[in-house]
């Protein structure tokens, strides 16, 4: 998106409701379709100048778009003559600025005298406020009302797509804003910054201060912190996608892998392994034990000989992904399970699909996307390890296909949504090689019948000395000198040994 996107700040007694602010911050950033066109800001999250400034506040305020007020008894410490947050909410007035009131509960005559006099103003101000009493409706109004403050005063366009999910995600959400007393420091700052850097919030190459870190990821809504306190807290969703080992908090945020030398399983696996952290670690992880306890058939192909996988790696990605975001964190009984067969990989995960996806759906792919965890989804689709427009699904299903195995299967069952996907045992010669396993016609065409010949030669396991060269094409040692040099300048050949016992062998490069 060429256009720089718009500063949303969000302006309340911070004591009183960070948590909310903190959820604001992270459902604008994890919504597909906002997200490309806002930025919220959180003032006390941003990083000090290094000179004193007077009322930085509004300083910070006058670099933002859009206004956001939120509400409920405190008023906050006066400063001269008003709040904080007072003032603020003067200076958004004052400058024109596009805004939403939020105010939570119906307890009027519990606020204090100076927030009923701060409510008189904005009425007489001709502000409508809408009244919330937690964050499951607070946050379905505040997206609804951005997306239409954004087309109406900046004519973009803001894509409704996860408005048809609105009410799963609501409910959906509850376990990723929790807000835990768990420090910042259990969260991996190398994959938030690796993150930081694929979502272009951090420039490639910068690594700035732990501090800095910790102040972005509240932006998005991963971390909180008290007023006046320094040390930062993980919300739910912080430690789902960047904690150490999450299944210190919750037990359920464990992957078990099994990996069994038959069909069915038994008390001695050939190979197991727990894995608990950052979900983007732990999926490749999880993909690295697949690969190591499956097979891997050689194949000549054209002129190379080509190392197969049983299954397609992509596949096994994506069903691993698909199992961490949008497993159910709400049980706390059941891990993720992935087990290796002779014949077929099983993923478990904890939940069935979201109503009204159903498995015939799924297939058919005739649904919507949606998420359980709208946040933890989103942010693993900015690091491109999943897709959110329901495309993972078919693509799993065609993947398969091509490699010469049958569609996955879906099943739910005791608790578990279960995919399965199917080997091909006995006949592994039924593995389809990639398309590019093959020789770039560019290349193929610039190679002659005669070093065509000699690299299916090599490619087949065999050696070739230059004197086997001249007689297999009679030809002189000149031009098979010539021949065999040309092919290991492609890259197609490796010369092994000295003076007389030098042989050519196929280059390892294409093993």
């Amino acid at each position: 998106m060429s256009e720089a996107k718009k500063r949303v700040f969000i302006s309340s007694v911070q004591k009183e409701l960070e948590v909310e602010r903190v959820a604001i911050a992270g459902a604008v950033s994890g919504d597909e379709g906002l997200s490309q066109f806002c930025d919220v800001v959180l003032y006390d999250k941003e990083p000090l100048s290094g000179r004193r400034i007077a009322k930085p506040y509004l300083r910070c305020l006058d670099s933002c778009d859009i206004y956001i007020l939120v509400m409920d008894r405190e008023y906050g410490r006066i400063v001269e003559t008003i709040s904080a947050t007072h003032e603020e909410y003067r200076y958004a007035m004052k400058r024109g600025m596009p805004m939403m009131i939020f105010v939570r509960g119906q307890h009027d005559a519990e606020r204090r005298r100076e927030t009923q006099a701060f409510f008189d103003e904005i009425r007489k101000d001709g502000h409508i406020y809408r009244r919330f009493h937690d964050r499951v409706d607070l946050l379905p109004e505040v997206k609804k009302g951005l997306a239409r403050i954004v087309e109406e005063f900046f004519a973009l366009k803001v894509d409704h797509a996860e408005d048809k999910q609105g009410r799963d995600v609501g409910k959906a959400s509850l376990f990723e804003q929790q807000m835990l007393n768990i420090k910042g420091t259990k969260l991996d700052l190398d994959v938030a910054l690796e993150w930081l850097h694929a979502v272009k919030e951090i420039g490639e190459g910068e690594k700035p201060a732990n501090i800095i870190l910790l102040n972005k990821l509240r932006e998005k809504g991963l971390v909180w912190k008290e007023s006046g306190v320094s040390a930062y807290r993980a919300m739910a969703s912080g430690l789902l996608f960047l904690g150490r080992n999450p299944s210190e908090v919750f037990s359920q945020c464990r992957i078990l892998l099994d990996a069994y030398g038959g069909v069915e399983p038994d008390v001695n696996p050939k190979d197991q392994d727990t894995i608990s952290g950052p979900a983007p670690r732990i999926i490749d992880r999880v993909v690295d034990f697949v690969m190591s306890n499956t097979r891997h058939p050689i194949r000549i192909v054209g002129l190379r000989r080509v190392k197969l996988d049983e299954y397609p790696r992509e596949v096994i990605r994506e069903a691993i992904v698909n199992a961490v975001a949008h497993r159910d964190y709400e049980d706390a009984a059941r891990p993720i399970y992935v087990k290796v067969f002779f014949d077929r990989v099983e993923i478990l995960s904890a939940g069935n699909l979201l109503p009204p996806l159903t498995i015939n759906k799924l297939i058919k792919g005739n649904y919507e996307p949606c998420s359980r965890n709208p946040t933890l989804a989103h942010y693993l689709g900015h690091l491109r390890l999943m897709e959110q427009r329901g495309s993972g699904i078919r693509r799993m299903q065609a993947a398969m296909l091509d490699h010469g195995l049958k569609s996955p299967e879906y099943v739910f069952r005791d608790g578990y949504f279960t995919v399965t996907l199917r080997g091909p045992g006995d006949d592994i010669n039924q593995i389809k090689p990639p398309i590019e396993a093959g020789i770039l016609s560019s290349i193929e065409e610039r190679l002659t019948d005669r070093q065509r010949h000699i690299v299916e030669w090599l490619a087949a396991g065999q050696t070739i000395t230059n004197r086997e060269c001249q007689e297999r094409f009679d030809i002189s040692k000149v031009t098979a000198t010539k021949e065999l040099r040309a092919l290991v300048e492609a890259g197609f050949a490796e010369q092994i040994g000295k003076g007389r016992s030098v042989r050519y062998i196929y280059s390892r490069g294409n093993r």
